[in-house]
């Protein structure tokens, strides 16, 4: 069994990276002006989660697999993400990410920065085409919860060393989860049941709120 210090969980989208990885995609298929407003509800707690997936997911239906690969160069990591993995690992740590989005997306990502383990929704394709809809369960907020627990057996680390990081309401029963949670220029929600909140976007700030940093 793998086996670490603590854990560090994060969400991905306005955490990990800067972008809403739907609406890189929502952009090209046409929709990206109802998909910001239904995203911008369901990280304010306005809307269910998965019922917002399928909502943005739906607009995507006949977009090409290519706009896929385009959106993902697209992506800019958050300031601060290689120095906090590389800080985290040095440490005896492990850093994970559960999303809301896609594995299509995050996938080469989370391997390019070193991640140990992540989770996200898959899309469904049909003849080179999206075909409007998530193929198998949908990771909303209490997918979020069972993740980090999971991972914590996995890596043989105590609730007690676990921390969660997020931004919007996904995040909140995660964050509940976790020993520790940090509110990462996040919705008000966030902030006001967070036991620590972050303003500046660069998740190296979290390094001395880990003791990793002085």
């Amino acid at each position: 069994m793998t086996s670490a210090r603590f854990l560090v969980v994060l969400d991905v989208d306005s955490t990990l990276i800067e972008n809403e990885a739907i609406e890189l995609l929502a952009d090209a298929a046409g929709s990206l002006d109802l998909v910001a407003d239904v995203t911008e509800r369901a990280m304010r707690g306005e809307i269910d989660f998965a019922e917002s997936l399928r909502l943005r997911v739906g607009t995507l239906k006949g977009l090409p697999v290519e706009a896929v690969e385009a959106a993902r160069e697209r992506i800019r990591v958050t300031p601060g993400v290689p120095e906090l993995v590389e800080s985290v690992h040095r440490a005896g740590g492990a850093v994970a990410v559960v999303s809301g989005g896609f594995h299509e997306l995050l996938d080469p990502l989370a391997e390019s920065l070193g991640l140990d383990v992540w989770r996200a929704n898959r899309l469904c394709v049909e003849d080179g085409t999206l075909t409007g809809e998530v193929d198998g369960g949908v990771i909303d907020a209490e997918a979020k919860a069972l993740a980090l627990a999971e991972w914590a057996v996995q890596f043989d680390v105590p609730v007690t060393r676990t921390i969660a990081v997020g931004d919007g309401a996904n995040d909140l029963r995660m964050m509940e989860t976790a020993a520790l949670s940090v509110a990462f220029c996040a919705k008000p929600v966030v902030r006001r049941q967070a036991d620590v909140a972050l303003a500046t976007r660069d998740l190296s700030q979290l390094l001395p709120v880990l003791g990793l940093r002085g």
